[in-house]
């Protein structure tokens, strides 16, 4: 028997939309979030698995083969000494990044958001949305950020937030903790003192600039709950 008539047919929406056509890949449970993970440079399949615990090895296969397929991910072999396979995406999978911002924003507005444990790529993403420059105004400041060891160059100025993968250069503080922890000061309503002092964020330098910072980041309103069926 041919594989054409014992493999399962992929299922498609068979629609000439752009839209429609591209959530025939990404629409899959997990291709999002695999996505989300690869978002600020390559990864190795354990890497991605520990990013995602959720997710069992099989599907993360699937899906990485998948997104592959479709020109969104790519796989190389990193140089010795490392030899070690990665997954990245590629220049048109990394465009992706305006898709996460705009459905992160509409999706903090859900009336059922509830507090859950982030990723780091989860709290980086969420700052490159939620940044306000209004909130901003003046401010101008440049720290480096560890996040469960990795480590991220943030800078403000001129109302504009960069955050990339790396050391910072003459930053106003350090600071490291978790990307739960830091979700606290950002958008918890906890100051960055408090956390210290719980020994939850760890703060070496300006303090109070980096609470100024953490005040950039105003979630938007809550759309209204639905109201309770109509009896018929």
């Amino acid at each position: 028997m041919s594989d054409a008539t014992t493999r399962p047919r992929k299922r498609s929406y068979d629609d000439g939309c752009a839209v429609a056509q591209i959530m025939d890949v990404i629409g899959e449970r997990w291709a999002l979030l695999v996505m989300r993970e690869l978002m600020f440079g390559p990864k190795r399949f354990t890497d991605l698995r520990a990013d995602l615990p959720g997710i069992s090895a099989n599907v993360l296969t699937q899906r990485l083969e998948g997104l592959e397929a479709a020109g969104i991910v790519a796989r190389r072999r990193l140089p010795p000494p490392a030899g070690s396979q990665v997954y990245e995406l590629t220049d048109w999978g990394a465009e992706a990044e305006i898709l996460f911002r705009v459905i992160g924003r509409w999706a903090a507005r859900s009336p059922f958001l509830a507090p859950a444990p982030m990723s780091v790529n989860s709290a980086i993403l969420s700052m490159r949305t939620m940044f306000s420059a209004e909130r901003a105004g003046d401010l101008r400041c440049a720290f480096a950020l560890e996040l469960s060891g990795l480590e991220f160059a943030v800078n403000v100025a001129d109302g504009a937030l960069t955050i990339e993968p790396g050391r910072a250069s003459h930053p106003d503080s350090r600071i490291s903790g978790s990307p739960d922890m830091l979700v606290r000061a950002l958008y918890g309503g906890e100051s960055v003192d408090a956390l210290a002092a719980e020994g939850a964020l760890r703060v070496e330098g300006d303090a109070a600039l980096f609470q100024r910072y953490c005040d950039c980041f105003p979630l938007p309103e809550r759309a209204p709950a639905p109201g309770p069926f109509p009896l018929i």
